[in-house]
């Protein structure tokens, strides 16, 4: 499971040269520019002055680009290494979230703060590396740059919001918050409840056991909950992705892993077999219909896709457990 994320293909980032780190830089600056264009293109009909903010950090990045590519034409010459984020550890990949036909405005600007987070801390550890000076001032100025761009996104809060909203709007701290915990916390509350369905399920129809049942349940919570905890620990250490201590992550992610497969386990604790089968199963739809709501809500997934995903996925898991316990 560590190697969905420890990937052995992937460069680590202290071992890129210069050349790379200015290669890697180039495309990182196009495919934000390329993302803050798309925001652009679908906010404009409805809030045009969110478009001129977008256009404007796309031109801003494009400018970036261009630096970039005069200082790494006069060091290295005319061929660029083709080097991407994805190819390199402690990057995670971003979805897509600019193609949804409806960007809630929340999202964007999470998604701003995010990304220009991510620059930030990018060119702050490229210029570490780096001893040429050149290079090592148009990387910290970059990283400057980057830092004021965080604050892009709180512009949308004053073209959209009035005073009392504003009163209440996410600041850092709880982007920073969404980023280390809530993000973590959801993906693990995702995979513990649908992974542990199968096990369950079988066990309480294999055995018409509830107590037998109920250790199966609280052993594959525990389990995916330790497992998921350290993937998460070791997807990235958060310099790069500016996503917080390793640790932290890997206890939300654990932690809600683990009380996702309790959630239909706990049940088995009921004497009676039926009973505690029954209010498992009202449980088993409670959880991936509260899922799909919760993907939707909090990780930019469509709802529709979100119960086709989450409700028609739990739901196969779930017969499959009870098909392998009648066997």
């Amino acid at each position: 499971m560590l190697n969905r994320f420890w990937d052995p293909n992937k460069r680590d980032f202290n071992t890129l040269t210069e050349q790379e780190i200015l290669s890697l830089a180039i495309s990182a600056e196009e495919e934000d520019g390329r993302i803050y264009a798309a925001y652009a293109d679908r906010v404009r009909s409805h809030f045009p002055a969110s478009a001129k903010v977008f256009d404007g950090m796309a031109g801003e990045e494009d400018q970036h680009r261009r630096w970039l590519l005069a200082l790494y034409q006069q060091k290295f010459g005319e061929t660029l290494i083709p080097i991407r984020r994805e190819h390199v550890r402690g990057f995670l990949s971003r979805k897509p979230v600019w193609l949804m036909r409806n960007l809630p405005i929340e999202t964007i600007r999470q998604q701003v703060w995010e990304m220009e987070e991510s620059a930030w801390r990018f060119y702050t550890e490229a210029a570490k590396l780096t001893h040429d000076v050149a290079t090592r001032k148009l990387l910290g100025d970059l990283a400057v740059a980057e830092q004021k761009h965080k604050h892009e996104a709180d512009t949308l809060e004053k073209v959209h919001l009035g005073e009392v909203e504003k009163e209440d709007e996410t600041t850092e701290e709880k982007r920073q918050f969404v980023l280390t915990y809530v993000q973590p916390g959801l993906a693990g509350l995702m995979d513990g409840s649908v992974s542990t369905l199968a096990p369950v399920f079988a066990a309480a129809f294999a055995t018409g056991s509830t107590w037998e049942t109920f250790l199966v349940g609280l052993a594959a919570s525990v389990g995916a909950g330790i497992s998921m905890g350290f993937t998460e620990a070791a997807s990235d250490d958060g310099k790069l992705t500016g996503r917080g201590s390793p640790i932290k992550r890997g206890f939300a992610a654990g932690i809600m892993t683990t009380i996702g497969g309790l959630g239909h386990a706990l049940p088995y604790l009921i004497h009676d077999f039926f009973t505690a089968t029954s209010v498992a199963i009202a449980v088993v739809l409670v959880e991936l219909w509260a899922i799909a709501y919760i993907q939707s809500k909090y990780m930019s997934t469509p709802f529709w896709r979100a119960v086709m995903q989450v409700v028609l996925g739990g739901s196969l898991v779930f017969a499959a457990g009870i098909l392998i316990g009648n066997a």
